[in-house]
């Protein structure tokens, strides 16, 4: 397999889970007005990107932070309108995320201060690829479990989520798409420190700084 590493653009994806769409309710009223038909994706851009043992500050005035568990896929090459037969041949490794987003009640409109601030992206060394179906992300917080989920929860398995992304936009090599986050997930205090792990992906530690003040 091709050594690969994140140096594209990283995609996330929202409402790809069970739980998120249950505590967001209905999508039929306004503003939403009706529920996605496609996947809705968001940038993390590349002042996000903080590697294992980073200590993320927040910006000014925040207090804590959502700290939501994911797998990213990395494109090892150019990937446009796959076929559903085996969209992941185009995926050299995965990553183990941590989206990090300060709390925030809508979808609405583009969350950009929340979720594109300096180091909002933790994420791991790439990893070969593995069979997600069944992987579960644990989230500890000081040594505390807070969050455990397993991949099985996706609406869009990480294949079919890759295939329908790709019918409308081509992925370059180095690019990652996240598979999905939780709605409201666990929040981590400024002093914090946090541990992402799966089995058979070791783990993505970090530290949430104390925050400037306000």
């Amino acid at each position: 397999m091709i050594k690969q590493q994140v140096s594209g653009t990283v995609y996330g994806v929202i409402l790809n889970d069970t739980v998120s769409v249950q505590k967001i309710g209905s999508l039929d009223e306004a503003p939403y007005k009706g529920a996605p038909k496609a996947p809705v994706l968001y940038i993390k851009p590349a002042n996000t990107r903080v590697g294992c043992g980073a200590a993320v500050s927040l910006p000014a005035g925040a207090q804590s932070v959502e700290v939501a568990a994911t797998v990213g896929l990395v494109i090892g090459r150019a990937a446009g309108r796959l076929s559903a037969g085996n969209p992941l041949e185009s995926v050299a490794g995965i990553v183990l995320a941590a989206d990090l987003s300060l709390p925030h009640a809508s979808y609405y409109r583009p969350a950009i201060r929340e979720k594109c601030f300096d180091g909002a992206l933790p994420i791991s060394s790439v990893k070969p690829l593995a069979d997600l179906a069944g992987l579960t992300l644990t989230t500890e917080i000081d040594g505390v479990v807070v969050d455990t989920r397993s991949l099985n929860d996706l609406i869009r398995s990480p294949a079919k989520l890759l295939a329908d992304v790709s019918e409308w936009m081509t992925l370059s090599q180095g690019d990652v798409l996240l598979v999905g986050v939780r709605y409201m997930a666990p929040q981590a205090k400024a002093g914090s420190s946090v541990r992402i792990a799966a089995e058979g992906l070791g783990s993505l530690n970090f530290t949430i700084a104390e925050g400037v003040a306000a």
